[in-house]
């Protein structure tokens, strides 16, 4: 059955480019809002909700197969108010019923579907239906009549099982109790690590294979600190083993989102910001321990990638690339032999092939992901081949083009900045720090009222009043930046931001932030997520920036607070130790020695040298006192008052409850 192509639903005054997707679908659509909650209420019906994100392959397959046909259409519109969400728009919605699907179901995913009655109140959850049932997957044909039979006739039923599941739902409001922080919670993290590790291809279980590149950074932090090699092993093999895979671009750089099997070798070929922009750290911190020359190749390609395909005009960054092109997932990745000797002609054509693993075999849809897994020289790429990347780039972008979603998120742009900034420490590369400021620029400007942050921005309109993770990894983000640049601006905005986010999220009583602010909506339940998924929660980045602002400033308030985080992450971490794998990674600045230095110098002529000792060490906190800046720095940190300035420049560097001028060997300690 052919539909209206001239149709446009409520979707068409929306900018989100996932909510733009589906303006043209005979379902009646409408924004998550009051009017489609007094429209259920005034008509008595369910809601159907549909949340995902315009880069989500299953997404575009639901929207194909369902949202675009007629007859599903009618169903929904005949006895459904029907809502679509941008899971990177309200991150707080998508949260919620998320939660719920993994209560109901034991899972979740995108999309993401809920029926709910007007109260916001959830009765069925799962993720994607085609539009029959088929192979044991129930079809919206089938399911949605019966839900339309249950709500006329037995609304008591129904009823009983919404009070269920708000009682089953309203536990993820509760949280245990707060717990002192002990090293054995990290060293039993540690053996889950190990219990799971797959020593042979890298990375934790079998398939599919997500890079959860926060988890290294808690293994190689645990490997240093408690000088296990073992720790270090599983970390660098990790990232080895993604590196040769076909989940890291060869030819454009950046990394897909995650591995459907277990060589790392086919991805689910969306590339997302934040992935890149955590990976960008992993890579870092793992060349700062072995000054591998294959981690600074990755470290560039992967900033390279996100400078080049990401950036906007503006300053910010855009939240990824389509896993999809012309409705086929993969395909503009994917190459055959004939192909690439099109391009590059039959010698060169066949060393490429021969290196990147390319056949007439194939190793997906009957074509060849680039990939080094059987390749033992993977370390050092002859220039002609990196030359030969650069003419099948241009040839792959003219061959068919992928979808980019141009949405700016205040959270995932924090999180590049963090990644650039240690891309910039790691390869001494003036681009990356320029853009991390730049970035910073744009969400000062773009995301921010000055009182406020917001979640996105996009055509010139922000929207949506920041959640947890935009306040947490945005003061991440400016710690980042003052500890590259020592500029003290950004010291005095993270702990203005940190002070907002307490004020807005933080349980001063029992520890932890809520997803969202006290003054914003408020949906059926108001968590505090801890669980460290794909991108650390907020309230794990809390803990690492609230530590780290007492270790830069000495203000006891931040310490406090700190220590009532940190015994909230406890809890968790007791329970789920790898599902906090940033949260032990902010754990062991509680748990171990910290280590500080303190630059008292006439001007900054020795900033690159105390920027190097920060890379050794990324933990290290770093202040730096000049002539110029002492009165704002005194202000921000009332301690370095009694560091005078001499003519000469001197460092002093704290381990522990011990301090001592290192005035003479600041060039040769590697802290």
């Amino acid at each position: 059955m052919e539909r209206n192509i001239e149709f446009e639903n409520r979707l068409a005054n929306e900018k989100s480019p996932y909510l733009l997707q589906h303006k043209n679908n005979p379902v009646d659509w409408y924004p998550w809002g009051d009017e489609a909650f007094e429209k259920a209420r005034a008509e008595d019906k369910p809601i159907f909700l549909s949340i995902g994100y315009s880069t989500c392959h299953w997404c575009h397959v639901m929207e194909r197969e369902s949202f675009e046909d007629e007859e599903v259409a009618q169903l929904l519109n005949r006895g459904f108010v029907s809502i679509k969400v941008d899971r990177e728009e309200r991150p707080d919605i998508d949260s919620v019923y998320m939660q719920v699907c993994q209560a109901l179901t034991g899972s979740g995913g995108w999309p993401l579907t809920i029926i709910m009655d007007s109260e916001q109140k959830p009765f069925f959850a799962g993720t994607y239906f085609p539009k029959h049932s088929s192979y044991g997957v129930l079809g919206l044909m089938e399911l949605l009549p019966k839900i339309s039979e249950l709500w006329e006739n037995s609304r008591s039923d129904l009823q009983e099982g919404i009070d269920k599941v708000m009682q089953y739902v309203k536990r993820f409001e509760a949280h245990a109790n707060p717990s002192e922080p002990e090293k054995s919670i990290l060293h039993n993290a540690y053996a889950s690590y190990k219990d799971i590790y797959d020593s042979r291809f890298g990375g934790f279980g079998i398939a599919p294979k997500f890079p959860t590149p926060h988890n290294l950074f808690f293994l190689l932090r645990y490997g240093v600190l408690e000088n296990s090699q073992l720790a270090l092993d599983m970390v660098t093999h990790t990232l080895n083993c993604m590196y040769r895979g076909g989940i890291f671009d060869h030819i454009g750089g950046g990394f897909s989102r995650y591995s459907t099997d277990r060589l790392w070798l086919v991805p689910h070929f969306e590339k997302m910001l934040y992935d890149n922009a955590l990976l960008l750290i992993a890579y870092s911190m793992a060349h700062s321990i072995t000054n591998k020359a294959h981690y600074a190749y990755v470290i560039r390609q992967t900033a390279d990638y996100c400078l080049r395909e990401l950036s906007s005009k503006e300053g910010g960054f855009y939240c990824g690339e389509d896993a999809d092109s012309e409705g086929v997932e993969g395909k503009f990745y994917a190459f055959s032999p004939h192909e690439i000797k099109s391009v590059l002609g039959t010698e060169l054509g066949n060393r490429f092939n021969g290196w990147y693993g390319i056949t007439e075999k194939g190793n997906f849809e009957g074509k060849s992901i680039p990939n080094l897994i059987d390749n033992e020289q993977f370390a050092e790429i002859p220039d002609e081949l990196e030359l030969a990347k650069a003419k099948l780039l241009g040839y792959r972008k003219k061959r068919t083009s992928l979808h980019r979603d141009e949405k700016c998120l205040t959270a995932w742009n924090s999180l590049l900045i963090c990644g650039l900034v240690n891309a910039h420490l790691a390869l001494s590369e003036p681009r990356y720090i320029e853009a991390a400021v730049q970035a910073e620029r744009f969400i000062s400007e773009k995301l921010s009222d000055g009182n406020r942050l917001y979640v996105r921005y996009i055509d010139g309109e922000r929207k949506g009043y920041g959640k947890l993770d935009d306040y947490a990894f945005y003061a991440w983000a400016l710690i980042e930046l003052y500890q590259c640049t020592f500029d003290t601006q950004y010291l005095k905005k993270a702990i203005s931001i940190t002070e907002a986010m307490c004020d807005e999220f933080f349980d001063t009583s029992s520890g932890g932030f809520y997803l969202y602010s006290k003054n914003d909506e408020q949906l059926i339940i108001r968590p505090k997520e801890s669980y460290d998924g794909a991108m650390p929660s907020g309230n794990s980045v809390a803990g690492f920036v609230l530590d780290k602002l007492y270790k830069l400033t000495g203000e006891l308030i931040w310490k406090d607070r700190a220590m009532l985080q940190h015994s909230f992450i406890s809890a968790n971490a007791k329970n789920y130790p790898l599902s906090t794998g940033f949260g032990l990674y902010a754990l062991t600045l509680a748990l171990y020695p910290s280590d500080e230095l303190v630059a008292v110098m006439p001007t900054h002529t020795d900033l690159e040298i105390i920027k190097a000792r920060r890379l050794m060490n990324p933990n290290l906190s770093i202040l730096v006192k000049t002539a110029q800046n002492r009165g704002e720095l005194e202000a921000l940190a009332p301690f370095t008052t009694a560091f005078s300035i001499d003519k000469d420049a001197e460092f002093f560097f704290c381990s522990g409850n011990e301090c001592k001028s290192v005035r003479d060997s600041i060039k040769e300690r590697v802290w």
